[in-house]
């Protein structure tokens, strides 16, 4: 892994992961968000990839400076693109509304069996997963209790992601790599060499990891320092700085790259 200020790489496209990559202490701070508004303006495509809920992307697909999202963990993307919202989902609604039944009852054991959990505060908001809470908004859960978590939704048959603040489980066989591959192919006809070619990926976490596998330049912020034993692909570069103040960073280095034209933009 290299430091962030020996990157000379500038894409056309930068993907991020929003907790604790554009966030600190569970909050959006203005630094972070002009930096997203200054590599907007520099002609710049940023598109969050998030496990936060539909509810949000809706609103940040609509007034964040982003030109598309992909939400609750590849369930689906959205594009707010010349005053029409376009919604693509992995499942129908059918399936969907079949996937909450089931997650109810898996929510229900979790809840029972593993003590100081708590649905994320988030979940009203969702379609298509259950967000289990053990750091967020409650008093931080021991690694053995958030594994525990994992073994349900597993057993139940779902898959199960653990983010910085919650596990996310549901029904399906989507991920986050799949859906923003469609997104960028579907909306910016982006071919697997222009995938490669064009994109940056930037996140925080172990579940940032299929991601910092697909895409050759991903940067880690620096909060991802003490999992790296637990990620077999880490991150090309790691930024000195945490969460968005690593975002800010990282926003920085790129400007002046496209400022000092000395990389090629393909």
């Amino acid at each position: 892994m290299k430091k962030l200020k020996d990157l000379n790489f500038c894409p056309n496209f930068i993907l991020t992961d929003i907790d604790d990559t554009l966030t600190d202490e569970g909050q959006l701070k203005a630094e972070a968000y002009e930096a997203l508004w200054k590599l907007k303006l520099h002609g710049f495509k940023i598109i969050p990839v998030t496990g936060r809920p539909a509810g949000w992307c809706e609103m940040i697909a609509r007034f964040w400076p982003v030109d598309g999202i992909v939400g609750e963990n590849g369930g689906f993307f959205f594009r707010y693109h010349q005053k029409k919202m376009k919604r693509v989902f992995f499942c129908n609604e059918n399936e969907m509304i079949q996937n909450r039944k089931k997650l109810k009852s898996v929510e229900k054991e979790i809840l029972k069996k593993v003590s100081g959990s708590a649905l994320a505060s988030d979940q009203f908001c969702r379609l298509m997963d259950l967000a289990i809470d053990f750091c967020e908004d409650v008093k931080p859960l021991s690694d053995k209790k958030v594994e525990q978590i994992v073994r349900i939704f597993q057993k139940h048959g779902a898959q199960a992601k653990v983010s910085s603040i919650h596990v996310n489980g549901w029904f399906g066989s989507y991920d986050k790599v799949t859906m923003l591959k469609k997104l960028l192919k579907t909306e910016f006809k982006l071919n697997e060499r222009r995938l490669k070619n064009e994109c940056l990926f930037i996140g925080d976490s172990p579940n940032d990891e299929p991601l910092f596998e697909y895409f050759p330049q991903s940067v880690g912020v620096a909060n991802i320092l003490p999992f790296l034993s637990k990620i077999k692909t880490p991150p090309n570069y790691i930024s000195e700085k945490k969460g968005g103040k690593g975002f800010v960073e990282l926003a920085n280095k790129l400007l002046k790259l496209k400022s000092s034209d000395k990389t090629k933009v393909v």
